[in-house]
């Protein structure tokens, strides 16, 4: 899938995404999808922070590239998502300085003799902006470079005039910045020969798979296969601890049958690892998806051998795997995510690759993240009580602890 079709859900979104993306109706998107919890100015210096770490992530793409050029085949890419954020966090910071995207292109030529931009003035669209001939192939990675480190020169200096108290209550000195800022990144976007329009749109993708206008939890996967091949749709599971001797391990009991065998710690150090399926529940309650319950429940969709071998065979199984522990991993280091209401972007898209080409790549990155920290909500609630039933339902897309009776 395509980061382009991602839009199409969301085709309320801007009316006509087929059509190049507006630079004002862009600059919009940006308020609507914005969760600084500072409103105007006052929240304008966490944005330039933010403008500022973008810039030197298409750095670090471009040094990446220099360093392997032949094994990095996924620059492009990168740069479209890092150039895609940073015209986010710039639309963003205009708009808090109530500075249209519009009225800052409209300044770009104004002395056309003395900068170095050669776009289209009156432009209201970026596609209208970028004008160079593609036919001239991109600059040298040297002189991109250099595009770029003037591009965060450029906001690092308005980074520290903010700081300073510089740029408070004048309009016209920031107003000026930003419109530098803009030119050298469309400078540097023609050399490299990246389309904003396409960063754009795979911003919007990105953006609307975190924080969409209305939350679709779309079909079950095996909806259309026969019963004895979906995953219950009401499932309560037991998890009870024992110990024998100095061994702990969890035992999982469904309908009054064990699933699988007891699970311990596997390490030297306990740490509670033996509670971890709880994490497939989540997946199975919340996503739909979990080769690795199917497995236990001997549940995969053998009517269909391409299924069966691809969704629910030992490769997705082992994928899965990988997710739960390198998860369970991650939360241990940040408290279980105890207080959090949100993850980390870089986890998720980790996760989002991990699953590239199967069915589940197409949940979007708020069910993950709502996976996850249920998962890890109800992985406290067992490692607390030592036991309890769980409960999934997949009509609900839930899942709930309850103490042990």
């Amino acid at each position: 899938m395509d980061a382009l079709s991602l839009l199409r859900p969301q085709a309320t979104l801007f009316d006509g995404y087929d059509s190049p993306v507006g630079l004002d109706e862009y600059q919009l998107f940006t308020k609507r999808t914005d969760q600084n919890q500072r409103s105007g100015v006052d929240g304008l210096g966490f944005v330039l922070l933010g403008l500022y770490g973008e810039v030197g992530s298409l750095l670090s793409a471009l040094k990446k590239k220099q360093r392997d050029q032949e094994a990095f085949t996924a620059y492009h890419d990168e740069v479209l998502e890092e150039l895609g954020d940073a015209l986010w966090y710039f639309s963003n910071a205009a708009l808090r300085a109530d500075l249209s995207l519009s009225s800052i292109v409209s300044k770009l030529t104004a002395t056309l003799e003395n900068w170095d931009y050669k776009g289209r003035s009156g432009a209201s669209t970026f596609v209208d902006l970028q004008q160079r001939d593609p036919l001239d192939g991109p600059r040298s990675d040297t002189t991109v470079e250099q595009r770029l480190i003037a591009l965060a020169g450029r906001v690092g200096v308005l980074l520290s005039d903010w700081s300073n108290g510089l740029l408070h209550g004048n309009r016209d000195r920031l107003s000026g910045a930003l419109v530098e800022i803009f030119r050298a990144l469309l400078i540097a976007a023609d050399d490299a020969q990246v389309s904003l329009d396409l960063a754009a749109r795979m911003n919007i993708a990105k953006t609307m798979g975190r924080w969409p206008d209305q939350k679709e939890w779309g079909a079950l996967f095996d909806d259309a296969f026969p019963e004895y091949e979906q995953l219950p749709r009401l499932m309560r599971v037991e998890f009870i601890e024992r110990t024998i001797g100095k061994r702990q391990f969890v035992v999982q009991r469904w309908n009054g049958v064990n699933l699988g065998s007891p699970l311990t710690d596997n390490r030297n150090e306990a740490d509670d690892y033996r509670y971890h399926d709880v994490f497939h529940l989540a997946f199975a309650g919340i996503l739909g998806w979990s080769p690795t319950l199917r497995a236990l429940l001997r549940l995969k969709r053998k009517s269909d051998p391409r299924v069966d071998e691809n969704e629910d065979g030992a490769r997705a199984n082992i994928i899965e795997e990988g997710i739960s522990t390198w998860i369970f991993n991650h939360g241990q280091r940040l408290g279980e995510f105890r207080t959090a209401t949100s993850l980390d972007y870089g986890l998720l898209k980790a996760v989002h690759e991990l699953v590239r080409g199967y069915e589940v790549e197409t949940r979007p990155l708020w069910q993950w993240e709502h996976a996850i920290l249920e998962g890890f909500r109800i992985f406290r609630e067992l490692k607390e009580h030592r036991s309890g039933v769980v409960t999934i339902d997949l009509s609900k897309r839930s899942i709930e602890f309850e103490k042990a009776k």
